[in-house]
């Protein structure tokens, strides 16, 4: 087989080798000891991880895959049910560690020093209209469908340098409100994980914020700002992350109720906006002013950036900054990079399988399924980051996919090869010479894209 097939061949990585190396490289078993992730009967949970997270890149459901008898696994089905469903993973910890490998290892080292580094805070639907069951369930408004649904709000601290988007850690936010939740939590014991995430999910989105960036600081993820939009933008918000030695760059709403202190005065940003001149031309914004933001007694000096809006230029949007050194054109970039996470929500819920590979009705599970699909983004950020690869992310996993389907046909094949040369050898005697010849005849008339994949699953 040697003889016939070009040594000079340069393929990319396959799928398999890809999966191993980022387990290794980043540690994962590691990580997952270090969340409380433990051996509870036979199998390492590092298997069972790994079996789920190559899940969506086959195409097929857990249950398909037991049904069909291909998975890879020996282990039953109830055991990825149960190591889903365990009460003492902390799985907040364990992609809170991931992403500071990945972020540490790979992204930082080859981002410019003058590059900014920021933490992107915003939240997503997690759909689970379909069942009335879950625990947890809440009633929840989609602000992009403009109705109200069964499910969760997937509230999503990432981390970004300007280049790639890699997800830090998440929480499925239930409803603080007991009046709009459909299912209550279930009793379990209060020192264990699973009860420190129920509670994190019937607080305000503002409070669960600010422990996913605790998370991440303990975590050394290098970052100088935090970037969210006009839900979670406040004088109260601003200050507490500014406690934790972060500045912020979000959007404001313009609400009366939303006030900040101007020439010794408490006004909206309507009320600044109509007491100052604006600029003319084809400048970005249109005015900029530095105001103060008070709470409790405690005031921090910002900037407001009114900005143009490109869709109705009748109306403007206005940025807040605690950074005042940055000017208005650095306030309006740094601020761009935040679209990085509606990418990343597009990917995971088209490609990835987000909230329909789990149909759970334990909030536990629903979570562990949220780290999977998380590390499955943080693989492909990797991959994509290091190569330099033209393709984007959705294109990356269409790959994978189909390199995993061309490694199970090749298996099969070099299988059945090797039952050739049993067969010959035993029943008919064939010389090994002979049959080497016979197999590289063979061999020869295949295409050369197969020959290569038989040159890479022998290596």
């Amino acid at each position: 087989m040697a003889k016939i097939i070009s040594q000079n061949d340069q393929d990319a990585k396959l799928f398999s080798d890809s999966v191993s190396n980022f387990f290794a490289r980043f540690q994962i078993a590691t990580e997952l000891k270090r969340a409380n992730a433990k051996k509870e009967k036979g199998f390492s949970p590092v298997n069972i991880f790994q079996y789920l997270f190559l899940l969506v890149f086959s195409g097929k459901s857990m249950y398909m895959d037991y049904l069909m008898g291909k998975t890879k696994g020996q282990f039953a089905k109830d055991t990825a049910y149960r190591f889903m469903k365990s009460i003492h993973i902390n799985w907040l910890k364990f992609t809170t560690a991931v992403a500071s490998r990945v972020a540490n290892e790979v992204m930082v080292p080859a981002t410019a020093k003058d590059r900014v580094n920021a933490f992107i805070i915003d939240d997503s639907v997690f759909s689970r209209s379909r069942s009335k069951s879950v625990e947890l369930l809440a009633k929840i408004y989609d602000h992009a469908e403009h109705k109200y649904l069964y499910g969760f709000r997937m509230l999503t601290l990432g981390w970004t340098d300007g280049n790639s988007f890699v997800p830090v850690n998440s929480v499925l936010l239930s409803s603080e409100k007991q009046k709009t939740r459909i299912n209550e939590a279930n009793d379990i014991d209060k020192r264990t994980n699973g009860y420190h995430r129920r509670t994190l999910a019937m607080k305000k989105g503002t409070e669960v914020m600010l422990e996913l960036l605790k998370y991440a600081k303990k975590a050394l993820i290098p970052a100088d700002y935090v970037l969210f939009d006009s839900w979670f933008t406040s004088p109260k918000t601003v200050h507490a992350v500014r406690e934790l030695g972060y500045h912020v760059i979000g959007m404001v709403k313009k609400s009366p109720k939303m006030t900040f202190t101007y020439n010794g005065k408490k006004r909206s940003l309507t009320e600044i906006y109509r007491m100052n001149k604006k600029r003319r031309g084809r400048s970005k914004y249109l005015l900029s002013v530095e105001v103060e933001a008070e709470k409790d007694g405690t005031v921090i000096p910002v900037r407001i950036v009114y900005v143009r809006n490109r869709t109705n230029r009748k109306e403007y949007l206005c940025l807040l900054s605690t950074d005042t050194s940055l000017d208005e054109n650095e306030i309006i970039r740094i601020y761009g990079k935040r679209w990085q996470v509606e990418c990343f929500f597009k990917v995971c819920k088209s490609y990835l399988r987000l909230a329909k590979e789990c149909r759970s009705l334990s909030y536990d599970a629903m979570t562990a399924h949220v780290a999977v699909v998380f590390t499955r983004y943080m693989m492909l950020s990797v991959e994509h980051r290091e190569t330099e690869d033209p393709r984007t992310l959705g294109e990356l996993f269409l790959y994978f996919s189909d390199e995993l389907a061309d490694i199970t046909w090749v298996q099969a094949l070099t299988l059945i090869m090797d039952m050739f040369r049993k067969i010959m050898s035993e029943e008919f005697s064939v010389s090994n010479e002979k049959l080497e010849e016979l197999v590289d005849t063979f061999l020869s008339v295949l295409t050369p894209s197969i020959q290569r994949q038989l040159k890479a699953s022998k290596s």
